[in-house]
Protein backbone atom coordinates (compact mmCIF):
# COMPACT_ATOMS: atom_id res chain seq x y z
CA UNK A 1 0.00 0.00 0.00
CA UNK A 2 1.57 3.30 -1.13
CA UNK A 3 1.59 6.43 1.02
CA UNK A 4 -0.47 9.31 -0.36
CA UNK A 5 1.51 12.25 -1.71
CA UNK A 6 1.20 15.57 0.12
CA UNK A 7 1.04 19.10 -1.32
CA UNK A 8 1.36 22.49 0.39
CA UNK A 9 -0.60 25.44 -1.08
CA UNK A 10 0.64 28.88 -0.01
CA UNK A 11 -1.82 31.64 -0.98
CA UNK A 12 -3.51 34.48 0.90
CA UNK A 13 -6.66 34.03 -1.26
CA UNK A 14 -9.01 31.45 0.27
CA UNK A 15 -10.90 30.89 -3.01
CA UNK A 16 -7.64 30.19 -4.88
CA UNK A 17 -6.60 27.68 -2.21
CA UNK A 18 -9.98 25.92 -2.32
CA UNK A 19 -10.02 25.63 -6.13
CA UNK A 20 -6.50 24.19 -6.38
CA UNK A 21 -7.08 21.91 -3.34
CA UNK A 22 -10.10 20.30 -5.00
CA UNK A 23 -8.14 19.68 -8.20
CA UNK A 24 -5.24 18.08 -6.28
CA UNK A 25 -7.53 15.98 -4.07
CA UNK A 26 -9.07 14.52 -7.23
CA UNK A 27 -5.66 12.85 -7.78
CA UNK A 28 -5.57 11.45 -4.18
CA UNK A 29 -3.11 14.07 -2.91
CA UNK A 30 -3.26 15.26 0.69
CA UNK A 31 -3.41 19.06 0.75
CA UNK A 32 -2.26 21.42 3.51
CA UNK A 33 -3.03 25.18 3.19
CA UNK A 34 -0.97 28.15 4.34
CA UNK A 35 -2.20 31.76 4.23
CA UNK A 36 1.27 33.37 4.16
CA UNK A 37 4.91 32.62 3.45
CA UNK A 38 5.74 32.89 7.15
CA UNK A 39 3.12 30.28 8.01
CA UNK A 40 4.51 28.00 5.25
CA UNK A 41 8.06 28.21 6.63
CA UNK A 42 6.73 27.35 10.10
CA UNK A 43 4.91 24.35 8.59
CA UNK A 44 8.12 23.15 6.85
CA UNK A 45 9.95 22.95 10.16
CA UNK A 46 7.81 19.94 11.09
CA UNK A 47 6.59 18.56 7.71
CA UNK A 48 8.01 17.60 4.32
CA UNK A 49 5.45 17.85 1.51
CA UNK A 50 6.13 16.37 -1.93
CA UNK A 51 5.39 19.67 -3.75
CA UNK A 52 4.74 23.32 -2.86
CA UNK A 53 2.40 25.61 -4.84
CA UNK A 54 3.52 29.18 -4.03
CA UNK A 55 1.63 32.42 -4.69
CA UNK A 56 3.70 35.50 -5.57
CA UNK A 57 1.96 38.57 -4.14
CA UNK A 58 1.14 38.07 -0.43
CA UNK A 59 1.16 40.30 2.64
CA UNK A 60 4.56 40.29 4.35
CA UNK A 61 7.04 37.97 2.64
CA UNK A 62 6.29 37.45 -1.07
CA UNK A 63 6.67 34.24 -3.07
CA UNK A 64 10.21 34.92 -4.36
CA UNK A 65 11.49 35.62 -0.85
CA UNK A 66 9.84 32.43 0.39
CA UNK A 67 11.57 30.39 -2.37
CA UNK A 68 14.94 31.83 -1.36
CA UNK A 69 14.31 30.82 2.27
CA UNK A 70 13.22 27.31 1.26
CA UNK A 71 16.14 26.69 -1.11
CA UNK A 72 18.70 28.05 1.37
CA UNK A 73 17.65 25.46 3.94
CA UNK A 74 19.29 22.04 3.23
CA UNK A 75 16.32 20.23 4.80
CA UNK A 76 13.81 21.79 2.36
CA UNK A 77 15.99 22.61 -0.67
CA UNK A 78 14.99 19.45 -2.55
CA UNK A 79 11.22 20.07 -2.34
CA UNK A 80 9.95 21.18 -5.78
CA UNK A 81 8.25 24.59 -5.73
CA UNK A 82 5.71 25.56 -8.42
CA UNK A 83 4.68 29.23 -8.64
CA UNK A 84 0.85 29.52 -8.56
CA UNK A 85 0.17 33.11 -9.58
CA UNK A 86 -1.44 35.44 -12.09
CA UNK A 87 1.99 36.84 -13.01
CA UNK A 88 3.14 35.96 -16.54
CA UNK A 89 5.77 36.65 -19.17
CA UNK A 90 9.09 35.06 -20.10
CA UNK A 91 10.98 37.47 -17.83
CA UNK A 92 8.92 36.41 -14.82
CA UNK A 93 9.38 32.71 -15.64
CA UNK A 94 13.15 33.22 -15.90
CA UNK A 95 13.24 35.02 -12.54
CA UNK A 96 11.23 32.26 -10.86
CA UNK A 97 13.44 29.52 -12.28
CA UNK A 98 16.59 31.38 -11.33
CA UNK A 99 15.44 31.35 -7.71
CA UNK A 100 14.72 27.60 -7.82
CA UNK A 101 11.08 27.23 -8.93
CA UNK A 102 10.34 24.40 -11.35
CA UNK A 103 7.79 26.42 -13.31
CA UNK A 104 4.80 28.78 -13.25
CA UNK A 105 1.14 27.66 -13.01
CA UNK A 106 -1.45 30.39 -13.77
CA UNK A 107 -4.42 31.09 -11.48
CA UNK A 108 -6.83 30.22 -14.31
CA UNK A 109 -5.59 26.63 -14.31
CA UNK A 110 -7.77 23.66 -15.33
CA UNK A 111 -7.67 20.06 -14.01
CA UNK A 112 -5.86 18.89 -17.15
CA UNK A 113 -3.06 21.37 -16.49
CA UNK A 114 -2.73 20.17 -12.88
CA UNK A 115 -2.39 16.56 -14.06
CA UNK A 116 0.44 17.57 -16.42
CA UNK A 117 2.28 19.21 -13.53
CA UNK A 118 1.83 16.13 -11.32
CA UNK A 119 3.08 13.82 -14.06
CA UNK A 120 6.07 16.10 -14.66
CA UNK A 121 6.93 15.97 -10.95
CA UNK A 122 6.41 12.16 -10.87
CA UNK A 123 3.64 12.46 -8.28
CA UNK A 124 1.29 10.15 -10.22
CA UNK A 125 2.10 6.43 -10.86
CA UNK A 126 1.80 6.43 -14.63
CA UNK A 127 0.36 8.59 -17.37
CA UNK A 128 -2.67 7.51 -19.34
CA UNK A 129 -2.30 7.47 -23.08
CA UNK A 130 -3.64 10.50 -24.88
CA UNK A 131 -6.92 9.88 -26.59
CA UNK A 132 -7.21 10.69 -30.26
CA UNK A 133 -10.35 12.60 -31.21
CA UNK A 134 -11.46 14.42 -34.30
CA UNK A 135 -10.17 17.85 -33.20
CA UNK A 136 -9.70 17.29 -29.61
CA UNK A 137 -9.29 20.38 -29.29
CA UNK A 138 -12.61 20.99 -30.52
CA UNK A 139 -11.33 21.15 -27.13
CA UNK A 140 -9.66 23.47 -27.87
CA UNK A 141 -6.54 22.52 -29.97
CA UNK A 142 -3.98 20.46 -28.01
CA UNK A 143 -1.69 22.48 -25.80
CA UNK A 144 -4.07 25.48 -25.50
CA UNK A 145 -6.13 24.61 -22.41
CA UNK A 146 -4.28 26.92 -20.05
CA UNK A 147 -5.49 30.51 -20.13
CA UNK A 148 -2.76 33.06 -19.89
CA UNK A 149 -0.17 30.60 -21.19
CA UNK A 150 1.50 27.57 -19.55
CA UNK A 151 4.97 28.26 -18.17
CA UNK A 152 5.87 24.78 -16.92
CA UNK A 153 9.36 23.83 -18.10
CA UNK A 154 11.74 20.99 -17.45
CA UNK A 155 13.66 21.70 -14.25
CA UNK A 156 16.96 20.21 -15.33
CA UNK A 157 17.28 21.20 -18.99
CA UNK A 158 15.19 24.40 -18.95
CA UNK A 159 13.47 23.35 -22.17
CA UNK A 160 9.72 23.17 -22.79
CA UNK A 161 8.17 19.69 -22.42
CA UNK A 162 7.97 17.70 -25.62
CA UNK A 163 4.53 17.36 -27.18
CA UNK A 164 4.53 14.13 -29.24
CA UNK A 165 0.77 14.30 -29.58
CA UNK A 166 1.00 17.57 -31.50
CA UNK A 167 3.50 16.00 -33.93
CA UNK A 168 1.19 13.03 -34.40
CA UNK A 169 -1.74 15.33 -35.14
CA UNK A 170 0.30 17.26 -37.70
CA UNK A 171 1.38 14.02 -39.42
CA UNK A 172 -2.21 12.78 -39.37
CA UNK A 173 -3.43 16.05 -40.87
CA UNK A 174 -0.90 15.80 -43.74
CA UNK A 175 -1.96 12.20 -44.42
CA UNK A 176 -5.60 13.25 -44.39
CA UNK A 177 -4.85 15.99 -46.94
CA UNK A 178 -3.06 13.54 -49.26
CA UNK A 179 -5.88 11.02 -48.91
CA UNK A 180 -8.46 13.71 -49.71
CA UNK A 181 -6.56 14.68 -52.89
CA UNK A 182 -6.27 11.06 -54.05
CA UNK A 183 -9.88 10.08 -53.22
CA UNK A 184 -12.43 10.53 -56.06
CA UNK A 185 -15.35 12.89 -55.55
CA UNK A 186 -18.06 11.47 -53.30
CA UNK A 187 -21.73 11.31 -54.36
CA UNK A 188 -23.97 14.12 -53.25
CA UNK A 189 -26.73 13.78 -50.64
CA UNK A 190 -29.52 13.11 -53.19
CA UNK A 191 -27.60 10.24 -54.80
CA UNK A 192 -26.89 8.72 -51.41
CA UNK A 193 -30.55 9.01 -50.41
CA UNK A 194 -31.65 7.31 -53.64
CA UNK A 195 -29.12 4.51 -53.22
CA UNK A 196 -30.10 3.92 -49.61
CA UNK A 197 -33.80 3.80 -50.55
CA UNK A 198 -33.31 1.42 -53.52
CA UNK A 199 -30.73 -0.94 -51.99
CA UNK A 200 -33.04 -2.99 -49.64
CA UNK A 201 -35.74 -3.41 -52.28
CA UNK A 202 -33.21 -4.45 -54.95
CA UNK A 203 -31.61 -7.01 -52.64
CA UNK A 204 -35.01 -8.54 -51.84
CA UNK A 205 -36.02 -8.49 -55.49
CA UNK A 206 -32.75 -10.16 -56.60
CA UNK A 207 -33.26 -12.96 -54.08
CA UNK A 208 -36.86 -13.60 -55.21
CA UNK A 209 -35.82 -13.43 -58.85
CA UNK A 210 -33.03 -15.97 -58.39
CA UNK A 211 -35.35 -18.36 -56.56
CA UNK A 212 -38.08 -17.99 -59.23
CA UNK A 213 -35.65 -18.50 -62.13
CA UNK A 214 -34.11 -21.55 -60.44
CA UNK A 215 -37.55 -23.14 -59.94
CA UNK A 216 -38.61 -22.32 -63.52
CA UNK A 217 -35.40 -23.75 -64.97
CA UNK A 218 -35.87 -26.96 -62.95
CA UNK A 219 -39.44 -27.40 -64.22
CA UNK A 220 -38.38 -26.62 -67.79
CA UNK A 221 -35.48 -29.09 -67.60
CA UNK A 222 -37.75 -31.88 -66.39
CA UNK A 223 -40.29 -31.16 -69.10
CA UNK A 224 -37.68 -31.13 -71.87
CA UNK A 225 -36.12 -34.36 -70.55
CA UNK A 226 -39.53 -36.05 -70.49
CA UNK A 227 -40.28 -34.96 -74.06
CA UNK A 228 -36.91 -36.01 -75.53
CA UNK A 229 -36.61 -39.41 -73.77
CA UNK A 230 -37.23 -42.26 -76.36
CA UNK A 231 -39.74 -44.95 -75.62
CA UNK A 232 -38.23 -47.89 -73.71
CA UNK A 233 -37.93 -51.18 -75.71
CA UNK A 234 -38.38 -54.57 -74.15
CA UNK A 235 -37.80 -58.13 -75.24
CA UNK A 236 -41.47 -58.93 -74.82
CA UNK A 237 -43.48 -59.15 -78.00
CA UNK A 238 -45.89 -56.62 -76.72
CA UNK A 239 -44.75 -53.07 -77.48
CA UNK A 240 -45.90 -49.95 -75.63
CA UNK A 241 -47.25 -47.16 -77.81
CA UNK A 242 -45.04 -44.06 -77.94
CA UNK A 243 -46.68 -41.04 -76.36
CA UNK A 244 -47.28 -38.21 -78.75
CA UNK A 245 -45.48 -34.92 -78.03
CA UNK A 246 -47.64 -32.36 -76.27
CA UNK A 247 -49.33 -29.85 -78.46
CA UNK A 248 -47.62 -26.52 -78.99
CA UNK A 249 -50.38 -24.74 -77.09
CA UNK A 250 -49.18 -26.31 -73.79
CA UNK A 251 -45.99 -24.15 -73.92
CA UNK A 252 -47.85 -20.84 -73.70
CA UNK A 253 -48.09 -20.81 -69.87
CA UNK A 254 -44.29 -21.15 -69.65
CA UNK A 255 -43.78 -18.28 -72.07
CA UNK A 256 -46.23 -16.13 -70.12
CA UNK A 257 -44.34 -16.91 -66.88
CA UNK A 258 -41.02 -15.88 -68.44
CA UNK A 259 -42.61 -12.66 -69.72
CA UNK A 260 -43.99 -11.95 -66.24
CA UNK A 261 -40.53 -12.49 -64.73
CA UNK A 262 -39.07 -10.04 -67.23
CA UNK A 263 -41.81 -7.49 -66.45
CA UNK A 264 -41.31 -7.54 -62.65
CA UNK A 265 -37.97 -5.59 -62.67
CA UNK A 266 -39.55 -2.94 -64.89
CA UNK A 267 -42.44 -2.44 -62.46
CA UNK A 268 -40.09 -2.31 -59.43
CA UNK A 269 -37.75 0.18 -61.11
CA UNK A 270 -40.74 2.35 -62.05
CA UNK A 271 -41.91 2.39 -58.43
CA UNK A 272 -38.41 3.20 -57.18
CA UNK A 273 -38.09 5.98 -59.74
CA UNK A 274 -41.39 7.46 -58.55
CA UNK A 275 -40.20 7.38 -54.93
CA UNK A 276 -36.92 8.98 -55.95
CA UNK A 277 -38.77 11.82 -57.66
CA UNK A 278 -40.88 12.38 -54.54
CA UNK A 279 -37.78 12.38 -52.31
CA UNK A 280 -36.02 14.82 -54.64
CA UNK A 281 -39.03 17.13 -54.62
CA UNK A 282 -39.11 17.03 -50.80
CA UNK A 283 -35.40 17.81 -50.59
CA UNK A 284 -35.77 20.74 -52.96
CA UNK A 285 -38.57 22.16 -50.84
CA UNK A 286 -36.43 21.76 -47.69
CA UNK A 287 -33.51 23.49 -49.39
CA UNK A 288 -35.74 26.40 -50.39
CA UNK A 289 -36.97 26.74 -46.78
CA UNK A 290 -33.42 26.62 -45.42
CA UNK A 291 -32.33 29.25 -47.94
CA UNK A 292 -35.11 31.54 -46.70
CA UNK A 293 -34.10 31.01 -43.07
CA UNK A 294 -30.42 31.67 -43.87
CA UNK A 295 -31.34 34.85 -45.70
CA UNK A 296 -33.31 36.09 -42.66
CA UNK A 297 -30.44 35.26 -40.31
CA UNK A 298 -27.96 37.05 -42.55
CA UNK A 299 -30.21 40.10 -42.50
CA UNK A 300 -30.33 40.03 -38.68
CA UNK A 301 -26.56 39.54 -38.54
CA UNK A 302 -26.02 42.55 -40.79
CA UNK A 303 -28.17 44.71 -38.51
CA UNK A 304 -26.26 43.52 -35.43
CA UNK A 305 -22.93 44.19 -37.11
CA UNK A 306 -24.11 47.68 -37.95
CA UNK A 307 -25.05 48.22 -34.30
CA UNK A 308 -21.63 46.95 -33.21
CA UNK A 309 -19.90 49.34 -35.63
CA UNK A 310 -21.94 52.23 -34.25
CA UNK A 311 -20.96 51.23 -30.70
CA UNK A 312 -17.30 51.02 -31.68
CA UNK A 313 -17.52 54.45 -33.33
CA UNK A 314 -19.08 55.89 -30.20
CA UNK A 315 -16.29 54.38 -28.12
CA UNK A 316 -13.68 55.88 -30.43
CA UNK A 317 -15.36 59.27 -30.22
CA UNK A 318 -15.46 59.01 -26.43
CA UNK A 319 -11.75 58.16 -26.36
CA UNK A 320 -10.99 61.09 -28.64
CA UNK A 321 -12.93 63.40 -26.32
CA UNK A 322 -10.62 62.62 -23.38
CA UNK A 323 -8.27 65.44 -22.34
CA UNK A 324 -4.86 65.57 -23.98
CA UNK A 325 -3.26 64.51 -20.71
CA UNK A 326 -5.51 61.45 -20.34
CA UNK A 327 -5.05 57.90 -21.58
CA UNK A 328 -7.34 54.89 -21.88
CA UNK A 329 -5.87 51.39 -22.15
CA UNK A 330 -7.87 48.20 -22.75
CA UNK A 331 -7.14 45.20 -20.51
CA UNK A 332 -7.59 41.76 -22.14
CA UNK A 333 -9.65 39.31 -20.10
CA UNK A 334 -7.45 37.31 -17.71
CA UNK A 335 -4.66 39.93 -17.44
CA UNK A 336 -3.73 41.87 -14.31
CA UNK A 337 -5.20 45.39 -14.76
CA UNK A 338 -2.23 47.47 -13.61
CA UNK A 339 0.56 45.56 -15.29
CA UNK A 340 2.20 44.94 -18.67
CA UNK A 341 1.34 47.53 -21.33
CA UNK A 342 -0.45 49.73 -18.79
CA UNK A 343 2.85 50.16 -16.90
CA UNK A 344 4.54 51.44 -20.05
CA UNK A 345 1.66 53.83 -20.81
CA UNK A 346 1.91 55.32 -17.32
CA UNK A 347 5.66 55.73 -17.68
CA UNK A 348 5.20 57.51 -21.05
CA UNK A 349 2.54 59.80 -19.55
CA UNK A 350 4.79 60.72 -16.61
CA UNK A 351 7.70 61.52 -18.94
CA UNK A 352 5.43 63.70 -21.09
CA UNK A 353 4.09 65.57 -18.06
CA UNK A 354 7.58 66.11 -16.66
CA UNK A 355 8.74 67.54 -19.98
CA UNK A 356 5.87 70.04 -19.91
CA UNK A 357 6.62 71.11 -16.34
CA UNK A 358 3.40 69.60 -15.02
CA UNK A 359 2.61 69.71 -11.30
CA UNK A 360 -0.29 67.82 -9.85
CA UNK A 361 -1.55 64.26 -9.65
CA UNK A 362 -2.17 61.42 -12.08
CA UNK A 363 -5.13 59.14 -11.29
CA UNK A 364 -4.97 55.52 -12.53
CA UNK A 365 -8.49 54.02 -12.46
CA UNK A 366 -9.11 50.33 -13.23
CA UNK A 367 -12.59 49.52 -14.60
CA UNK A 368 -14.00 45.99 -14.91
CA UNK A 369 -15.80 44.67 -17.99
CA UNK A 370 -18.44 41.96 -17.71
CA UNK A 371 -17.83 39.10 -20.16
CA UNK A 372 -20.01 36.26 -21.47
CA UNK A 373 -18.29 33.12 -20.12
CA UNK A 374 -18.80 29.35 -20.12
CA UNK A 375 -17.60 26.90 -17.46
CA UNK A 376 -17.97 26.69 -13.69
CA UNK A 377 -16.27 27.84 -10.51
CA UNK A 378 -14.48 24.52 -10.00
CA UNK A 379 -12.88 23.98 -13.43
CA UNK A 380 -12.69 27.67 -14.26
CA UNK A 381 -14.35 29.92 -16.83
CA UNK A 382 -13.39 30.73 -20.43
CA UNK A 383 -14.65 33.05 -23.15
CA UNK A 384 -17.84 31.77 -24.81
CA UNK A 385 -17.98 30.88 -28.51
CA UNK A 386 -18.62 33.79 -30.90
CA UNK A 387 -21.99 32.46 -32.15
CA UNK A 388 -23.37 31.44 -28.74
CA UNK A 389 -26.62 33.30 -27.90
CA UNK A 390 -26.16 35.67 -24.96
CA UNK A 391 -28.89 33.87 -22.99
CA UNK A 392 -26.85 30.65 -22.99
CA UNK A 393 -23.82 32.13 -21.19
CA UNK A 394 -23.01 30.29 -17.95
CA UNK A 395 -21.87 33.58 -16.37
CA UNK A 396 -21.85 37.26 -17.30
CA UNK A 397 -19.18 38.85 -15.18
CA UNK A 398 -15.44 38.86 -14.52
CA UNK A 399 -14.48 36.16 -11.98
CA UNK A 400 -10.78 36.62 -12.70
CA UNK A 401 -10.87 40.30 -11.69
CA UNK A 402 -13.13 39.53 -8.71
CA UNK A 403 -10.58 37.02 -7.35
CA UNK A 404 -7.76 39.60 -7.27
CA UNK A 405 -6.88 41.36 -4.05
CA UNK A 406 -5.88 45.03 -4.01
CA UNK A 407 -2.21 44.06 -4.05
CA UNK A 408 -2.72 41.59 -6.91
CA UNK A 409 -4.23 44.24 -9.19
CA UNK A 410 -0.75 45.76 -9.57
CA UNK A 411 2.34 44.06 -10.92
CA UNK A 412 5.63 44.48 -9.11
CA UNK A 413 6.91 46.75 -11.89
CA UNK A 414 3.79 48.95 -11.75
CA UNK A 415 3.99 49.27 -7.95
CA UNK A 416 7.68 50.19 -8.16
CA UNK A 417 6.93 52.86 -10.78
CA UNK A 418 4.17 54.40 -8.64
CA UNK A 419 6.47 54.47 -5.62
CA UNK A 420 9.38 56.03 -7.55
CA UNK A 421 7.50 58.87 -9.30
CA UNK A 422 7.40 61.31 -6.32
CA UNK A 423 11.14 60.90 -5.81
CA UNK A 424 11.95 61.33 -9.49
CA UNK A 425 9.80 64.47 -9.83
CA UNK A 426 10.68 66.11 -6.48
CA UNK A 427 7.13 65.36 -5.34
CA UNK A 428 5.70 67.58 -8.08
CA UNK A 429 3.72 64.62 -9.47
CA UNK A 430 1.79 62.17 -7.32
CA UNK A 431 0.16 58.91 -8.47
CA UNK A 432 -3.29 57.89 -7.22
CA UNK A 433 -4.48 54.32 -7.90
CA UNK A 434 -8.15 53.42 -7.48
CA UNK A 435 -10.72 50.78 -8.52
CA UNK A 436 -13.32 52.33 -10.82
CA UNK A 437 -15.75 49.40 -10.53
CA UNK A 438 -18.05 48.31 -13.36
CA UNK A 439 -18.90 51.66 -14.93
CA UNK A 440 -19.05 50.97 -18.71
CA UNK A 441 -17.53 53.31 -21.28
CA UNK A 442 -19.61 51.63 -24.01
CA UNK A 443 -23.20 50.62 -23.09
CA UNK A 444 -24.14 46.93 -23.27
CA UNK A 445 -27.09 45.81 -25.45
CA UNK A 446 -30.52 46.14 -23.87
CA UNK A 447 -34.10 45.23 -24.72
CA UNK A 448 -34.63 43.63 -28.12
CA UNK A 449 -30.96 44.07 -29.06
CA UNK A 450 -30.03 41.97 -26.01
CA UNK A 451 -32.28 39.06 -27.05
CA UNK A 452 -30.64 38.96 -30.50
CA UNK A 453 -27.05 39.53 -29.36
CA UNK A 454 -24.38 36.81 -29.46
CA UNK A 455 -21.51 36.18 -27.07
CA UNK A 456 -19.01 37.56 -29.60
CA UNK A 457 -20.82 40.90 -29.90
CA UNK A 458 -21.25 41.19 -26.13
CA UNK A 459 -17.59 40.35 -25.41
CA UNK A 460 -16.33 42.92 -27.91
CA UNK A 461 -18.18 45.59 -25.92
CA UNK A 462 -16.98 44.09 -22.61
CA UNK A 463 -13.37 44.24 -23.90
CA UNK A 464 -13.75 48.02 -24.36
CA UNK A 465 -15.15 48.38 -20.83
CA UNK A 466 -12.38 46.27 -19.27
CA UNK A 467 -9.92 49.15 -19.16
CA UNK A 468 -7.54 51.39 -17.24
CA UNK A 469 -7.87 55.19 -17.52
CA UNK A 470 -5.08 57.61 -16.67
CA UNK A 471 -6.16 61.23 -15.95
CA UNK A 472 -3.83 64.09 -15.06
CA UNK A 473 -5.14 66.83 -12.77
CA UNK A 474 -3.05 69.99 -12.31
CA UNK A 475 -2.76 71.69 -8.94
Amino acid sequence: MTTAKRALIVDDSRSARVILSRMLEAYDLKVDPAESAEQALEYLRQNRPDVIFMDHLMPGMDGFQAIQAIKSNPDTATIPVMMYTSQEGELYVSQARALGAVGVLPKTVKPGDVSRVLYQLHLLPERREDRSTLFDGKDQPPGQHIQGGQHIQDQKTGSAPQRPQAATLRTGSQSAVRAERETPAQPNDIELAVRNAIAPAMREYNGELRRYIAASMEVLTRKIAAESRPAATDAAPVTEPIAAPPPASSRWPLLLAVAAVALIPTVILALLHQRTLESTRSLLESNAHLATVIEEQQSQLASLQQAARVAALNAANAAAALPAQSRREMVPYGETPLAGARTERLRELIESLRGNGFKGSVRASAFTGEFCLTGNAIEGYSMAAEDLPIKRCDLIGNPFDDSLTTAQRQSLAFANLVASVPQQTDKSIAIEVRNGGRIPAVPYPEGEALTQATAGEWNRIAAQNNRVEFAAEAQ
